[in-house]
C-alpha cells in the first residue's frame, strides 16, 4: 500500500499512526509543508493522510500552500484515494466536500469525551466501540458536516466532531494520535491557547499516559477497519 502524509507543522506528527504507515509491505512518502511545498501526482498513493496544524483552511492567503493542499484532497476523493484527515486535515477534508469551516463558540483543548453517533456506532469503523469516547482535543474552529456523510459524534464543546463519506474520507477533529512528545509540542508551540476557557484544561491536566496509550490503540483498530471497507 502506498501511503503519502501531509505535515503541517514539526509539532503535530504522525503520533500514533507512525508504526501503522510503516508496517511491513507500505511505501510511505510525505511532504512536511514547513519544509516543502511540493505535493505528489494523486497517482501516486493509495492513501492520503492530512494531519494537523494551528493554521486556519481560511488562510490561504499567509499560507499559500493550503490552495494546493486542497487541489490534492479533492483530486483524490475524485479518484477513488482513501484520504484521513485529522484536526486541520479534517476542516480540509470538509471545506473541500462543501462544508463549512467556521469559529466554535469556545475553544476545546484537553480531554473531553466525544459522544458518538448513532450513525456512527452502526458503522463497520465503530461498531461495538463505546458510546462515547475520551479524546484529546485542541481546536478553535469546526466544522459543518458535508452531504451524503455520516456524522461521527459531538461533545459539550463542539457540535461535530468527524464524518465518515463512502468509505473513502475519514475526518476526525479530534486526536487520537496524540502521544506525550506532541502534548508537550503544543503547549510550548501555542501556549496563547491556553487560556481559561470553560473547555481549556490547565497544561498541568493534559499529559495523561493512560488515556494516550488507549485513544491510540482506538485510532490504529478505526484505521484497520476503515482501509479494509
Amino acid at each position: 500500500m502506498n501511503i503519502h502524509f501531509i505535515q503541517h507543522v514539526p509539532f503535530e506528527s504522525l503520533g500514533a499512526l507512525e508504526n501503522w504507515v510503516h508496517k511491513p509491505g507500505n511505501k510511505v512518502t510525505s511532504t512536511r509543508l514547513y519544509e516543502d511545498t511540493k505535493l505528489p501526482f494523486v497517482e501516486l498513493f493509495d492513501v492520503l493522510i492530512v494531519l494537523g496544524g494551528p493554521m486556519s483552511v481560511h488562510d490561504e492567503d499567509r499560507y499559500r500552500f493550503l490552495v494546493a493542499e486542497k487541489v490534492l484532497i479533492k483530486r483524490a476523493l475524485e479518484k477513488g484515494k482513501k484520504v484521513i484527515g485529522i484536526c486541520l486535515g479534517a476542516q480540509l477534508i470538509a471545506e473541500v466536500m462543501g462544508g463549512h469551516v467556521s469559529l466554535n463558540t469556545e475553544q476545546e483543548i484537553g480531554w473531553f469525551p466525544v459522544n458518538l453517533s448513532e450513525a456512527a456506532l452502526n458503522h463497520p469503523c465503530f461498531q461495538g466501540l463505546n458510546t462515547s469516547i475520551d479524546a484529546f482535543h485542541w481546536h478553535g474552529e469546526f466544522f459543518s458536516i458535508p452531504e451524503h456523510c455520516t456524522p461521527i459524534g459531538n461533545s459539550d464543546a463542539c457540535p461535530t466532531q468527524g464524518f465518515i463519506w463512502k468509505n473513502q474520507a475519514l475526518a476526525l477533529q479530534f486526536h487520537l494520535e496524540i502521544t506525550a512528545q506532541g502534548i508537550d509540542g503544543l503547549i510550548r508551540n501555542c501556549p496563547e491557547d491556553l487560556n481559561d476557557g470553560t473547555h481549556v484544561q490547565d497544561s498541568t491536566q493534559l499529559l495523561r499516559p493512560d488515556l494516550i496509550e488507549k485513544t491510540n490503540s482506538l485510532l490504529v483498530k478505526i484505521v484497520d477497519r476503515f482501509i479494509a471497507l
